[in-house]
């Protein structure tokens, strides 16, 4: 028996639509004018881009008319070509070349993480050249360059304010205007190699900078005066800072220190400071951290990689963070959850994490990328590289390596049939001649394109930048 529909109305078509997939729907489209009305419906395209893409905002697309369907398309397009990588056909890779020193950090001025409307990504890097640069990531060309200073060892970014802050060997802050390259303010710690870390907390813009003499200071943003100093580890150098996710805490530590404790503070105490009252903080239960990270999805939950009291391996813990309020003070509590020993050899100095959602986590130490769960369940082991990874990036769509062999490894995230997201290695960006460099340090990533520094051997670091075509 033929299928009639000219005794369907509109509403019930595209219910039955519903059930297809994009290349069901584009051949249905073709039909007849009152099927096409049907397929072209904005509300089956909206249904299929939030089931495949929860994170998908449409509404900073400027497709036009029928936004959803021709985001979804570009979109679909755009995933295959990160998913294959074959170069010319999928990526193009430029090579962006103007610091004569070490590029000591990377960020994303303008990134492009869900909108896949050709829109340019802007990625600034700091050198020990003591100049910041500005790149158009997709032309491959230079937007600015700041002048000349001491050499730089950090840089950050304040994303509300597009305002970029770096410090200096000489322990001078700076901030700059990322629209023109322009010195906003500075600010001196007299302490050098800060770390920096910039978040908005109460409708606040901060900066916090924990000094290589063990102190923290918080600076408004972007016009550097201070808001709070506080000594946290007394000339012990604080290389650990991170802000979890709603701001409401931050962390800092000594990376690999067997004498101190990392310190959780509420960040509110730092900003808004009282004049009489210390900032309100509290030590975790560990030394000789390593590594330091919030779960996305879960705020008031942090890891550590650190030593275990033998110290013949690293351990992971995760802890959960509140405060306790009564009528007269505030106390945090700090309770761990899970704790488990990390595979056998990843007692190494150099250890990456990353954390993904609520339940995932990646650890790189020499040569491996391994994917845990939350209570230490070995989900996946990788060793596509020959030499140590330098640097790691990841989103909710891919995770991205980069190694001293001078490639880059992009793995994809695929959702597997019990909902549970499993990682798949897909394939390598290659970053030039070994004798010319000696390989990857930094990366990172927006949703259309990769930027990476590779260390050069003459000191003049070049960045590698591949851009996604949709």
């Amino acid at each position: 028996m033929d299928f009639d529909s000219s005794n369907l109305s509109l509403d019930c078509l595209i219910l039955i639509f519903s059930y297809f997939d994009e290349d069901d729907l584009i051949r249905a489209s073709g039909v007849c004018k009152f099927w096409h009305e049907a397929a072209v419906t904005p509300w089956l395209w909206r249904q299929m881009c939030l089931q495949r893409w929860t994170f998908c905002n449409v509404t900073r697309s400027e497709c036009g008319k029928g936004s959803w369907k021709t985001y979804y398309l570009q979109r679909s397009r755009l995933e295959h070509n990160m998913e294959t990588g074959r170069s010319g056909a999928d990526y193009t890779c430029r090579s962006l070349r103007g610091h004569t020193g070490s590029v000591v950090g990377l960020v994303y001025l303008v990134g492009s993480e869900a909108d896949v409307s050709g829109s340019a990504s802007v990625v600034c890097s700091a050198s020990t050249d003591g100049t910041v640069r500005a790149w158009d990531v997709q032309q491959g060309v230079q937007l600015w360059a700041t002048p000349a200073q001491s050499p730089l060892c950090e840089i950050t970014l304040d994303p509300k304010l597009g305002t970029l802050f770096t410090s200096d060997t000489t322990g001078r802050v700076s901030a700059w205007d990322g629209l023109s390259g322009r010195e906003v303010a500075t600010f001196s710690t007299s302490s050098s190699g800060c770390r920096l870390l910039a978040y908005s907390t109460e409708g606040r813009s901060v900066l916090v900078a924990g000094t290589g003499r063990g102190s923290l200071y918080t600076l408004t943003s972007p016009s550097l005066s201070q808001l709070s100093h506080h000594v946290v580890f007394d000339t012990f150098k604080i290389d650990l800072l991170s802000s979890s996710p709603d701001r409401k805490w931050l962390l800092a530590g000594i990376q690999g220190s067997a004498d101190t404790s990392p310190k959780v503070f509420f960040s509110e105490s730092l900003s808004c400071p009282s004049e009489d009252d210390s900032p309100l903080c509290q030590s975790l239960p560990i030394s000789g951290c390593c590594a330091a990270a919030f779960l996305p999805s879960e705020p008031a939950r942090l890891v550590l990689i650190h030593n275990t009291h033998n110290r013949s391996n690293n351990a992971l813990s995760v802890f959960s963070i509140s405060l306790k309020k009564s009528k007269y003070q505030a106390d945090i509590l700090v309770q761990q959850v899970e704790t488990f020993q990390l595979a056998v050899g990843t007692r190494q100095p150099d250890v990456l994490l990353q954390t993904q959602g609520s339940d995932t986590l990646l650890v790189a130490t020499a040569n491996t990328l391994r994917v845990y769960t939350l209570k230490g369940v070995l989900l996946a082991s990788f060793k596509d590289h020959t030499q140590p990874i330098a640097a790691l990036c990841a989103d909710s769509f891919r995770v991205v390596t980069a190694s001293r062999d001078l490639s880059l490894r992009v793995l994809t995230w695929k959702k597997e049939t019990n909902t549970q997201r499993a990682l798949h290695s897909k394939f390598h960006l290659l970053g030039g001649s070994h004798t010319m460099s000696r390989g990857f340090t930094k990366v990172a990533c927006d949703y259309v394109s990769i930027v990476a520094s590779v260390q050069s051997v003459n000191g003049n670091d070049v960045l590698k930048a591949y851009s996604f075509n949709s």
